[in-house]
């Protein structure tokens, strides 16, 4: 099965700061496929770290791919691009 991907623009007015990337982070495990994060042409990071999705330094408005392998990979990955494109700061 190929690898499915998809860009995001980030919603969080503050980026993905300590909550938000704590929500992705643990989603992204929660899935139970390996999904790598990256911005812009930088390296890609384990989704599920919420460490390496910090250092990235995400901010409201970038860019990033979000890239994952194995079964239900599209659905995973539309329901982790809205979860990224929500302003979590909002709330």
């Amino acid at each position: 099965m190929p690898l499915s991907t998809r860009t995001v623009r980030i919603g969080s007015a503050h980026g993905l700061h300590a909550r938000p990337a704590k929500l992705f982070a643990q989603a992204a495990k929660e899935a139970g496929i390996p999904i790598t994060i990256a911005k812009d042409a930088g390296a890609p990071v384990n989704a599920a770290s919420i460490l390496g999705v910090i250092a990235l330094g995400i901010e409201q408005g970038d860019y990033i791919t979000l890239t994952a392998d194995g079964d239900d990979a599209e659905n995973t990955l539309d329901q982790l691009s809205e979860l990224l494109s929500t302003d979590h700061d909002a709330e």
